[in-house]
């Protein structure tokens, strides 16, 4: 399980080191794609395998369903923890997600969001706004 938040520094390559704590989690490979909210969602293959899944069985005379499935696996990168518990952030996701030097790791319980942190900022904002709200028209579902 992904929680907390943590700040990290991609280098001059692109690499993103992995809080230690998730590190276990991710150990039999990952998949890092691009997230909904201009963040990136990075995949441990055990949560990957049943979403892949679900996204294939969309059908695909749906043009919704298609460019969702273009959306998450058209780059989407396989990816392996270096020896120094790092991922390579593909240079495409790096540009999509606004990400040059600062980023925030968020675990999201199944699952790990990569933000910009000027991005993150504005998400916490809306919440702290409206996250009353939020839960109040979402208990029902949980």
């Amino acid at each position: 399980m992904f929680l907390g938040r943590h700040a990290h520094t991609l280098d001059a390559k692109g690499r993103l080191a992995v809080p230690a704590r998730f590190r276990d989690a991710l150990g039999e490979g990952l998949v890092l794609t691009r997230g909904i909210d201009r963040c990136l969602s990075l995949y441990p293959m055990s949560a990957w395998r049943p979403l892949a899944e679900r996204i294939v069985a969309l059908p695909i005379t749906d043009p919704d369903a298609r460019n969702f499935r273009r959306m998450v696996f058209a780059e989407a990168a396989d990816l392996a923890l270096d020896g120094q518990g790092r991922i390579l952030v593909p240079p495409e996701l790096r540009r999509y997600a606004k990400l040059e030097k600062d980023a925030l790791v968020i675990g999201v319980h199944s699952h790990i969001e990569i933000w910009n942190p000027d991005a993150w900022q504005s998400v916490a904002d809306r919440l702290d706004a409206s996250g009353a709200e939020i839960a109040e028209r979402l208990a029902s579902l949980i």
